[in-house]
């Protein structure tokens, strides 16, 4: 407030960089995001009562970006909506990718893949259109390995993330660190638990090298000996390093569940029937979370079999040999048809 009237004396350039250099700073000030949300809006009332839309724009985009650290996504899309459709009128390409990342981040955070999807192709479309800086470049790259694992596809992912990782390095931009955790992550997603030490011992490994990496480590592993407790035992050690991001937590949960079910399957493949409280001491987990497990797996009909508890026991089916009668039929019927269209072609011939 109190350098509105010097503002107005000077070029209207020189006086966005002097704002958005004071919201910049007071950025890197902890515990200051409702301070800063609170100087954008006033910002944004100025501009437009200055009737300055460039800047205007740009503030609204920060200020989107700060709602989506607070987990404020609807007031996010509902502003970065409005200035898109403004943007868009101005052909402001640069702005755009900006925009549209935000929108990738919010979409993909509210589980709206769909969306997220698109507006990260939005994103790339406008930034091939222009010289896209690096780090923009490396977000993008970042984003699209993000959702190319989110859909189960680790290897497209972890080339995502190295030429994410190479983009942030180069810069010194602290998003490296993140990355190299993310093609860590892709390589346990793809099954290559070794392929991490490989990582880790490299040059760009040692540089980056703490206990968000150590973490990673363990984790890897875990995953490779196949071991529950031990992987159970990690989450509980690093269980900062694993939560704080909610993206390696969620392949975190994706990857306990699916060692989970390995190892209840393996201790069931011998037994017909067994008592649960059997299958939990051997499991080392308490009884109530194996049952619940055990209902989810036969459920979705990952496990044959059904639970008594009345008595507390698993009964176990055995698989049903799956007859190839109708394979073989539908085989038979499509080469005699393939032969009757043969006889067919000759016998037009002939006539």
């Amino acid at each position: 407030t109190d350098i509105r009237p010097f503002c107005k004396d000077l070029p209207k350039a020189k006086t966005a960089k002097i704002v958005r250099t004071i919201i910049e700073m007071l950025g890197k000030m902890p515990n200051t995001n409702e301070r800063q949300e609170q100087l954008c809006c006033e910002v944004i009332e100025w501009c437009r009562a200055e009737k300055r839309t460039f800047l205007r724009q740009r503030v609204e985009t920060k200020l989107a970006a700060l709602y989506l650290n607070d987990k404020k996504y609807t007031a996010s899309l509902d502003l970065l909506r409005n200035v898109v459709q403004e943007v868009k009128k101005l052909d402001d390409k640069l702005l755009l990718v900006e925009i549209h990342i935000l929108e990738t981040k919010t979409h993909f955070m509210t589980q709206n893949i769909p969306r997220c999807k698109a507006s990260l192709t939005s994103a790339k479309t406008n930034a091939n259109a222009i010289h896209c800086p690096p780090l923009l470049q490396a977000d993008i790259d970042l984003w699209s390995g993000i959702i190319a694992a989110h859909e189960r596809d680790g290897q497209t992912a972890y080339s995502y993330f190295y030429e994410a990782f190479e983009g942030f390095d180069l810069q010194s931009d602290p998003r490296a660190l993140t990355s190299f955790q993310y093609m860590l992550m892709a390589k346990i997603l793809i099954g290559e638990p070794d392929g991490v030490e490989t990582l880790t011992a490299s040059k760009a490994g040692l540089k980056h090298l703490g206990v968000e990496i150590e973490a990673m480590v363990a984790v890897a592993k875990a995953h490779k000996n196949r071991s529950l407790k031990e992987f159970e035992s990690v989450l509980a050690q690093y269980g900062k390093q694993l939560t704080d991001n909610p993206i390696i937590q969620g392949h975190i949960a994706h990857l306990n569940e699916g060692l989970f079910e390995q190892n209840l399957l393996r201790i069931l493949e011998p037994f017909c029937r067994v008592e649960l409280a059997h299958v939990a001491k051997l499991i080392e987990l308490p009884e109530n979370r194996v049952t619940q497990k055990l209902g989810e797996m036969i459920l979705d009909s990952k496990l044959s079999g059904t639970l008594d508890q009345g008595i507390g026991v698993i009964i176990v089916f055995d698989k049903d040999a799956i007859r190839s009668t109708y394979g073989n039929s539908l085989e038979c019927i499509k080469n005699t048809s393939g032969v009757i269209d043969k006889l067919t072609e000759k016998a037009k011939l002939l006539v």
